[in-house]
């Protein structure tokens, strides 16, 4: 069965999430999407609104009770330290993963180089690139050996959604109903998430 990796702090998990990877795993043939919730974003350290690993965790499970395309990898949360996507592939590889496929947004390709180990990473992961509409990456900034990415930037939809604006949205008390799965809605009310 052929799968890709969807990694991310998924605070909280939300509908342009799960539309942009479906769509990215239609396009290209995935029959899984792993959510690979972060413990610990290196490039977002101590966020001060980042809600606990068990909550981001059971949303993303919550999702994959209504939806048979995603399933969860825990790993991450499981680990120590900064979640670093090297460290997270060699464990799924470890785990017998013959490939391993990682989707990431237009918006990561730029900082891709600053990433842990990012040769490692070219050489181990099969990057799909999701582009949306109206955002173009500027590839001549980014060195040499990134440049065979351009063969695998997806179009995905557009959508305006953010997770930050569903945390802000909850702050002022304003309804976040379609932008999340209803299950996932009920389980930040239940839990009292973001709401300040």
């Amino acid at each position: 069965m052929t799968k890709i990796c969807f990694g991310g702090s998924f605070n909280p998990i939300h509908v342009g999430h799960l539309m942009v990877a479906r769509a990215i795993a239609e396009v290209r043939g995935f029959e899984k999407v792993v959510l690979v919730p972060s413990a610990q974003p290196p490039h977002k350290p101590n966020p001060a609104d980042l809600a606990g690993s068990r909550d981001r965790l059971r949303m993303c499970q919550i999702v994959t009770e209504t939806d048979p395309l995603f399933e969860v990898e825990d790993l991450e949360l499981r680990r120590q330290g900064p979640s670093f996507t090297i460290d997270t592939v060699s464990e799924l590889k470890r785990k017998g993963w013959p490939q391993v496929a990682w989707l990431i947004g237009a918006d990561m390709v730029q900082i891709l180089p600053t990433w842990h180990e990012p040769e490692a990473l070219l050489q181990q992961v099969q990057f799909i690139i999701a582009q949306r509409p109206g955002y173009e990456i500027d590839w001549a900034s980014l060195p040499a050996e990134f440049q065979i990415l351009r063969q695998n930037v997806v179009r995905a939809p557009l959508l305006e959604i953010s997770a930050s604006q569903i945390r802000n949205r909850l702050k002022v008390g304003h309804s976040i109903r379609y932008l999340v799965t209803p299950e996932v809605e009920r389980y930040i009310f239940q839990k009292n998430l973001y709401q300040k």
